[in-house]
């Protein structure tokens, strides 16, 4: 029988947990927080298969360790854990995390464990629709993927620093950095979200996406803001975040060359944040657990770099996201 240790209790570790007791994944699921009684009245409200571990101490015996903790804290708990022979979902989102993380290749081979990275909503569910949208196309050139809406308070806090920071945009094979809250686009999110503006940020998902389509032109990402997120990305944030955060959605653009002409592809979801990310920690959880003996593949990568898109989202549609897709085409002349 199966032990998954979650670590942070906030909004997306407590989604996580939902969603691993709903489907009946696990036997057992160990909350870790080092907020006073956090996991406790977490797992309380979750049932008995779930428990309160102690503060900032992860069971020797978890299997697979969720990292849902807040940003630029994940490499060294995942190190530890790595050590320890445990598999690791992170659903981290910062760039310095991502990296980190997937610095921990050799160290994951070495004690023949998986670290998952970017196992959230973006980077995570949009590494996973990109993937799913190659299908579509002879050959993908361009692929520029947005973000509505912040999970929980930490989440919220990360959004608050990466419209401050520097973006990463792939072009040409090379990495440009452009200053955060630049690049105003309009995107369109599946409904409700609809229209939003959205901006260059400090966001992760380009360093996945490279790895999985290193022959692209572009790769751009962006997130929503509001005028007054711009006014105030340099300063505190003004007012106290969300326990958890409402409207949320993932907008991914493929763009390439299909039957001889221009395609245009969009896939999107939208949810809460939290929600979405929990799924898909969720799902990351059950896909390494389910992994047969034989297999003997180990490292740190990404979540599309894993696992196989179809499946990873019928399983999603089963905890219920539904992604929806526009196609449009064009001739060339």
């Amino acid at each position: 029988m199966s032990t998954v240790a979650i670590v942070g209790a906030g909004a997306t570790g407590l989604r996580a947990a939902r969603q691993l007791v709903r489907r009946g994944a696990v036997s057992r699921i160990v909350l870790v927080d080092d907020g006073d009684g956090v996991a406790t009245t977490g797992a309380t409200s979750l049932g008995e298969r779930v428990e309160a571990g102690l503060a900032s101490e992860v069971p020797a015996d978890a299997d697979v360790v969720v990292l849902a903790t807040r940003a630029n804290s994940h490499v060294e708990l995942a190190q530890d854990c790595v050590a320890c022979g445990q598999h690791v979902v992170s659903i981290g989102d910062s760039i310095n995390d991502v990296a980190g993380l997937l610095d921990l290749d050799d160290h994951a081979r070495s004690h023949g464990v998986k670290v998952v990275v970017g196992a959230g909503l973006m980077p995570g569910l949009s590494d996973i629709l990109a993937s799913h949208g190659r299908a579509w196309f002879d050959e993908v050139r361009e692929v520029h993927v947005s973000k509505f809406g912040t999970g929980g308070p930490d989440c919220a806090r990360q959004h608050h620093v990466a419209l401050a920071g520097l973006c990463f945009d792939w072009r040409n094979g090379a990495w440009s950095r452009r200053p955060g809250g630049s690049g105003r686009e309009l995107a369109w999110f599946p409904a409700p979200v609809e229209a939003a503006d959205c901006y260059r940020a400090a966001l992760a998902d380009p360093l996945l996406l490279v790895r999985m389509h290193p022959n692209l032109e572009r790769i751009t990402s962006r997130m929503a803001a509001t005028r007054r997120d711009r006014l105030s990305m340099h300063l505190p944030m003004l007012r106290r975040p969300h326990p958890e955060g409402l409207l949320g959605a993932v907008r991914v653009e493929l763009r390439g060359v299909a039957n001889g002409g221009q395609l245009d592809l969009v896939l999107g979801c939208a949810e809460r944040p939290a929600v979405a990310a929990g799924a898909v920690a969720a799902g990351a959880v059950v896909e390494l657990l389910a992994a047969s003996a034989s297999d003997t593949d180990t490292g740190a990568r990404g979540l599309a770099e894993w696992f196989e898109p179809l499946p990873f989202l019928r399983e999603l549609k089963i905890r219920g996201l539904r992604p929806e897709i526009f196609v449009g085409a064009s001739e060339t002349h």
